[in-house]
């Protein structure tokens, strides 16, 4: 499906992608709040990664569903927005982790693994509803990058929290918040150049 179109399947496939992007937005919309509570709480740069990405992803959800019965230009103009909040979140985290480093501290390895956990297991659950759309076009396909790059941040932050608690340091915290921002910066390359290629085909 690449553009817009007014038949019955396509308003259909429309209808089912909007039913999933409300309920991953929801998802992430609450995650966002208890886990940004619990980052602050436990101190920890990686589960704030984690926070602000879960924020993102619900902005990108909402962008999403505006764009879902849009042609393709709109579509590759959203998802070229999506790359960009990405790399905003990339630099958020980054400073967070220039903060630390200025001023070290040693995260609460239990908030850390409790809420990457819970964290896990509500970003698995949207990427089970996104599975099905991730091949429709570049407005899904975006969307899906950001549910996956969820699995692999959730999973850092709970390895993280296991070395916090083995070494009693901060720096395992902050090696994976770095990490991290690696793994936002590449996911917000590939979004934005998908995006601009896009455009570049409805020239």
């Amino acid at each position: 499906m690449s553009g817009c179109c007014c038949d019955d399947t396509c308003a259909e496939l429309q209808g089912r992608q909007r039913g999933t992007l409300w309920a991953v937005l929801g998802v992430n919309a609450v995650m966002f709040l208890v886990v940004v509570a619990a980052a602050f709480y436990g101190r920890s740069t990686a589960l704030l990664s984690d926070s602000l990405d879960d924020l993102g992803d619900a902005l990108t959800y909402g962008l999403s569903l505006y764009a879902v019965s849009r042609g393709a230009a709109t579509k590759a103009r959203v998802a070229l927005f999506k790359g960009a909040l990405i790399f905003l979140a990339a630099c958020g985290v980054a400073a967070q982790i220039v903060s630390k480093l200025m001023t070290p501290t040693v995260p609460v390895f239990e908030v850390m693994g409790a809420f990457s956990l819970m964290s896990l297991a509500a970003n698995l659950f949207c990427l089970f509803l996104l599975w099905r759309h991730r091949h429709e076009d570049v407005n899904m396909s975006s969307v899906w990058e950001c549910s996956r790059n969820d699995i692999a941040t959730n999973l850092s932050v709970v390895v993280a929290a296991g070395a916090v608690w083995l070494t009693g340091a901060g720096w395992p915290d902050i090696l994976v918040a770095s990490c991290l921002v690696v793994l936002l910066l590449r996911s917000a390359t590939r979004v934005i150049l998908s995006a601009m290629a896009g455009l570049r085909l409805q020239r």
